[in-house]
């Protein structure tokens, strides 16, 4: 064994002893309480009915600056643009692809980055991809922290980005959006919002928990993905004029890597088109968590959310697995979320509500876990 092999293997076993090893599995219980599929569009088959076949084209053949872009992409970002109340948008190939891109292509050398301390793993690698050395985390949802931490390097004259997300994807909790935006006029800094787990949930039409809030014209930046509520694959960036301009000439995975496919983009072009239709509406899924939230209510565990995601705080790896399992041989898939993806003390279960989950359903989740 070489000493590449050692060290990978030495890793995996300090996993495999603190009880939190990854692996996949394809074992699914019949009930979905785990994806983040929270409108059902992936599985009813609604996308597939939408979707035109008419482009029988398996690839684009290439990056967007070379040989694919496309009549397509361009008429779906001028869709996404309208849509989401922005002078314009960019398509990336994810979530997470968009966040590095944008983040380590518009912080510079002197930037000062301010990102909330539970944002998601592809904000935190797009800062590190940055050259900045000026990056602090505050305190979650802490306006007061933000604001000192404001006024500390606001004064600097070096461009302030703060950066957070309008639905956090670990507790379901929303960020203060309004007065976050407020704090960063107030410091002539540039707000980030990743907006992955409120695009589809929040918003009459699902524009969004921006949009709900009136405060598209006070957002710098915004991310939009479909893999989550749009049942799709994929990701956009929107904003202005410039920063696409921008964002094609310096963000490297948009710039150095192969577009998206011809039917990923008809796919999410169906998604707005239901999300614009007469028939679509996200209040059933707001009735649910409405539903969850009473009856779980006055139970530690459980932190308040009002979004579709629920956690269940279990305190360790090994209950957060028994109870997964519990759940799972319930008929209902739950999985738990260790440590280091939380911090210690933190595991749990993630609970995602959709709308095609009944509250009878609900009502033996909930009674599961207090058993």
């Amino acid at each position: 064994m070489n000493a590449v092999d050692k060290y990978l293997a030495g890793r995996i076993a300090e996993r495999e002893q603190a009880g939190n090893l990854r692996a996949l599995s394809a074992q699914r219980s019949p009930v979905d309480f785990y994806s983040n599929d929270y409108l059902g569009l992936s599985t009813t088959g609604l996308l597939a009915s939408l979707t035109p076949v008419g482009n029988h084209s398996t690839g684009s053949t290439g990056s967007r600056l070379l040989s694919g872009n496309s009549p397509q992409a361009l008429a779906l970002e001028h869709t996404l643009a309208i849509f989401h109340k922005a002078e314009a948008a960019l398509l990336f190939n994810s979530g997470y692809d968009a966040n590095i891109g944008l983040l380590s292509s518009i912080i510079s050398r002197d930037t000062i980055v301010l990102s909330d301390e539970l944002c998601h793993a592809s904000i935190i690698d797009g800062i590190r991809l940055s050259l900045t050395t000026h990056k602090y985390k505050f305190r979650h949802n802490d306006l007061n922290d933000l604001e000192t931490k404001l006024k500390r390097h606001a004064t600097t004259g070096k461009p302030v980005i703060v950066v957070a997300e309008s639905v956090y994807s670990m507790d379901g909790d929303k960020a203060p959006l309004t007065d976050m935006a407020a704090l960063c006029g107030q410091h002539h800094a540039a707000l980030v919002i990743d907006e992955a787990h409120a695009t589809g949930v929040f918003g009459i039409n699902g524009e969004g928990l921006v949009c709900a809030l009136g405060l598209e014209d006070k957002i710098f930046a915004r991310i939009h993905t479909f893999g989550k509520a749009l049942g799709c694959h994929g990701a956009a960036v929107v904003g202005s004029a410039m920063l696409q301009q921008y964002l094609i000439n310096y963000a490297r995975s948009f710039i150095y890597t192969t577009a998206l496919p011809p039917h990923s983009l008809q796919a999410i072009h169906s998604a707005y088109q239901h999300l614009q239709s007469h028939t679509f509406t996200n209040q059933p899924l707001h009735d649910l968590i409405a539903y969850f939230k009473a009856q779980v209510a006055g139970i530690p565990c459980w932190k308040q959310s009002s979004t579709p995601i629920q956690a269940y705080v279990a305190g360790n790896n090994e209950k957060a697995k028994q109870l997964a399992t519990r759940l799972q041989q319930s008929g209902l898939q739950v999985s738990p979320i260790l440590h280091p993806t939380v911090p210690a003390g933190q595991e749990r279960l993630r609970v995602c509500l959709h709308t095609f989950n009944t509250r009878e359903q609900v009502d033996v989740l909930i009674a599961t876990t207090a058993n």
